[in-house]
């Protein structure tokens, strides 16, 4: 008998006879069917503890690209609260509304709602931080330079962004009408972020820093609703299995620790972009190219100030040093 092991080729022919059987439809079309979860090897992982230690922050505008950068977002917000008729309001105390009732008046949202709430706000939070990441990726190239770590941290936002979005689409796919809305808000904002980041990239990341707020808000509502019962469909929900492995989520995991899992990486993505809108894009090193702090810090603090971010980069290059010391010994 032959000790050989077959070639990959023709192991995965006896496994999958056809091509047809390497992917699945939906979300998850490009993954082959016997990979899982290698792709995302370095997601950080959260405990039970950091993920509730997240809280809803918001940082005054203080300055006028401050408040510019902020009221574009409480606007965005506020048309797409009009346009998807939500409220985001407390239900008064005194209210004898019943569930029908607050949904039809806009206080509660089905897991329908809940669910393109989140679809809309993926797709578009997923912009920033590719178009940033293309924009100083050009500039390395073209003015021969290093980029102070920008770039990477950038990507990174893009892609979690983009893993999220991929998650809540195994709930439910979109129709084409929906499709075609996220085409053209996509074009539009892709084209406009663009041209405002080449203007001022401090300016951009405080508006991503303040979408984010909103973003960790919304999750925290969505949150509050599911564990009150107020969204039936997805109590005790099974966590899709492309968020057990992004996230390593225990086997049993449920939507709701998925939903967990997303706002703290909303509450990361909010911090790091506060801080990177306190430093200068041109010339400061980015505090988060080497390590990142844990969620009790990103989670209950709004942003790193330029002197705690230099602090931070001095910090982390010392604990390099010891790690090469050590590998050296």
């Amino acid at each position: 008998m032959s000790t050989t092991p077959p070639r990959p080729s023709e192991s995965l022919s006896r496994e999958h006879p056809s091509a047809s059987q390497l992917t699945q439809p939906g979300a998850e079309s490009t993954v082959p069917t016997m990979v899982r979860g290698d792709w995302v090897l370095f997601h950080p992982m959260y405990t039970p503890e950091e993920m509730k230690a997240v809280e809803v922050l918001h940082r005054e505008a203080k300055t006028m690209s401050d408040k510019i950068a902020y009221g574009l977002v409480r606007l965005a917000r506020w048309g797409f609260d009009v346009v998807s008729r939500y409220k985001h309001k407390d239900i008064p105390p005194d209210s004898t509304m019943t569930v029908v009732e607050l949904r039809k008046e806009g206080y509660l949202l089905d897991e329908h709602g809940w669910l393109n709430r989140i679809l809309f706000l993926e797709t578009i939070a997923g912009v920033p931080g590719m178009v940033a990441a293309t924009l100083r990726h050009l500039a390395s190239l073209r003015l021969m330079r290093r980029d102070s770590g920008w770039i990477h941290t950038c990507l990174e936002e893009a892609e979690n962004e983009r893993m999220h979005l991929m998650t809540f689409m195994t709930l439910r796919d979109s129709s084409i009408w929906f499709r075609a809305l996220i085409m053209g808000a996509q074009g539009v904002f892709y084209n406009l972020f663009f041209m405002a980041y080449i203007v001022s990239p401090r300016t951009c990341h405080r508006f991503v820093g303040y979408l984010e707020e909103e973003a960790v808000l919304t999750y925290t509502r969505c949150i509050a609703d599911l564990e009150a019962g107020k969204i039936p469909g997805w109590n005790d929900k099974p966590a899709p299995e492309i968020a057990i492995d992004y996230w390593r989520l225990p086997a049993n995991a449920t939507l709701l620790d998925v939903i967990y899992a997303v706002r703290s990486d909303e509450a990361t993505h909010r911090f790091v972009n506060h801080s990177l809108g306190n430093l200068n894009a041109s010339t400061d090193v980015n505090p988060f190219a080497l390590r990142e702090p844990d969620m009790y810090i990103k989670g209950k603090k709004i942003a790193f100030e330029r002197s705690e971010a230099e602090k931070y980069v001095k910090e982390s290059q010392t604990i390099m040093n010891r790690w090469k010391d050590a590998a050296s010994d």
